[in-house]
């Protein structure tokens, strides 16, 4: 029996899937259609939520420093500042994911209801209905 080496995927490719996931579209249409399992997906969909983008490109196994010693009283860890900022990058970057698949959605809405008022023909009037 022969091992295989796992897959590697871009950052690119998961957030593209993420964002179709969150956009509505199946997880077993699109893991079919992607060639990946539903539970990675899954996965990707979890960590893009959690952390954004900087989530998905996260290695497997037990993360560095998740078992770390508590800093002295009245003393905050140097790195502290470094991973707040982190943390509120990877926040915003999640926000500003999240909103470009709502203008998507509602692009996509406008064009199939013709709403964007390329299809109207009938000028609005400027006029006032009084005398």
């Amino acid at each position: 029996m022969s091992m295989r080496s796992p897959r590697v995927f871009s950052t690119e490719f998961k957030e593209r899937a993420v964002l179709r996931l969150l956009a509505g579209e199946g997880f077993s249409a699109l893991a079919s259609e992607l060639g990946v399992r539903r539970k990675l997906l899954h996965d990707w969909t979890k960590a893009y939520r959690r952390d954004g983008v900087a989530g998905l490109n996260r290695k497997r196994g037990p993360k560095a420093g998740s078992r770390s010693v508590a800093a002295p009283s009245g003393r905050r860890p140097q790195g502290d500042a470094l991973n707040l900022a982190q943390t509120r990058i990877a926040e915003l970057e999640r926000l500003v994911g999240q909103q470009q698949v709502d203008l998507d959605f509602f692009r996509q809405a406008l064009r199939l209801t013709g709403a964007d008022g390329a299809s109207s023909t009938a000028p609005a009037s400027t006029r006032s209905s009084k005398p």
